[in-house]
């Protein structure tokens, strides 16, 4: 691949992308600061806050008392520059959600959705109004968005960027990115909903700055978010992460993988399985309480036969990824983790220690709100800072 010259122009968009990754990561600078931070001569550092200045991505937010002479100008990254869009879609409802450049979240609201959950529904239709109204909560028109990412489940084709199963959601199948993208007018991608959870963990989470890990999504349905090297790994065909289907010792293989519940890992530790679990150890189980909840309420009762179980449970999965990925931490996400919190996650711990060679570090999700919709924020500021800094000149 040919090498692009280091020409004067090239040279001020690498200086531009530099200087802006700086305020928006260090907060408002002066001028000297800034020059200070990236090696560049006052002048060079002025010619540049003046070229921002003129694309109205920078501007004076504030003062400097300093010594003798006037006070210094500060400057910080414009928040209206440019917004962003997240959706979480779930079969029953939407969650939507705006960010400025910073990532600031402006707005953020819920949409019911219509008729029986993951009937056959129009997605433009649905992704349209639930944008429309994230747009008028944060005050701004759709077209100013420069990036959106939506969070399904499912698994989504990384050659393709669409949607190649879900069978939560049927009206998401191969076409739609192609009809989201005719029908919103702006750049749409789609992402499964764990590997957003895990951006999510890695840039406001437990995983914060940390280039090797995994998120383990326990509640009803079963799910892992790899992060290696500081990327997401999807597979080939995207279907990295689907630990329902790991086989396990003394649970049935499945005979039809068409059947969601099937898989033997998700025999062991899903939605059934813990509202089974919770009835045997007297906390409820008859089925009107959520998996969360049956954890939930295991902790507040100190049930440790109940929390024991669960954790050698989720310890069998966990073990196999560890063998295999060898990531050194693991994030206990989901209604399950969330639910079963430090108390949870410190059994899984030891547990896995004790059937694994290695042993990672167990902990709990530090996400806060819903982490798909943070996850799809981020991905989306990722993508719109990319379009945004890198036209400067």
């Amino acid at each position: 691949m040919p090498r692009r010259p280091g020409t004067p122009r090239l040279l001020r968009q690498l200086n531009d992308r530099a200087a802006l990754e700086l305020l928006l990561s260090g907060g408002p600078l002066t001028r000297a600061e800034l020059g200070e931070r990236t090696g560049l001569s006052k002048v060079t550092a002025g010619q540049l806050l003046s070229r921002l200045q003129e694309r109205e991505l920078v501007s004076v937010v504030g003062e400097q008392a300093g010594g003798r002479g006037p006070n210094a100008a500060l400057y910080g990254v414009v928040p209206s520059c440019a917004y962003v869009a997240g959706l979480d879609v779930l079969p029953d409802r939407i969650s939507a959600g705006i960010a400025d450049i910073t990532g600031e979240l402006v707005a953020e609201v819920t949409v019911d959705l219509p008729g029986e959950p993951g009937g056959e529904q129009d997605p433009v239709r649905l992704v349209r109004g639930a944008v429309r109204r994230a747009c008028a909560a944060a005050g701004i028109t759709r077209s100013r968005l420069r990036s959106f990412v939506i969070g399904t489940k499912g698994v989504v084709d990384p050659r393709s960027g669409d949607v190649s199963f879900s069978l939560d959601l049927p009206s998401w199948h191969g076409g739609v990115l192609t009809e989201l993208r005719r029908g919103l007018g702006i750049p749409v991608a789609i992402e499964n909903d764990v590997n957003l959870a895990a951006l999510a963990e890695r840039e406001c989470g437990a995983a914060f700055g940390v280039d090797d890990f995994v998120l383990v999504w326990a509640g009803v349905g079963q799910g892992l978010g790899v992060m290696l090297g500081g990327r997401l790994h999807r597979g080939f065909t995207g279907g990295a992460g689907e630990i329902g289907w790991l086989p396990v010792p003394g649970e049935p293989l499945p005979t039809d993988v068409s059947e969601p519940q099937s898989g033997s890992f998700q025999r062991l530790v899903g939605g059934d399985a813990i509202t089974g679990l919770a009835g045997a150890y007297g906390l409820g189980g008859d089925g009107g309480d959520s998996v969360g909840e049956h954890v939930r309420t295991a902790v507040a009762e100190g049930a440790e036969g109940f929390l024991d179980e669960l954790a050698g449970r989720l310890a069998v999965g966990v073990a196999a990824v560890a063998v295999v990925l060898d990531p050194g931490l693991i994030v206990l996400g989901g209604d399950v983790g969330r639910a079963g919190g430090p108390a949870l996650a410190s059994r899984v711990e030891e547990a896995v220690g004790r059937v694994c060679p290695t042993r990672p570090s167990v902990v709990v999700t530090e996400v806060e709100g819903n982490p798909v919709l943070r996850g799809a924020l981020v991905s989306a500021l990722h993508q719109a800072r990319e379009e945004v800094f890198s036209d400067t000149v």
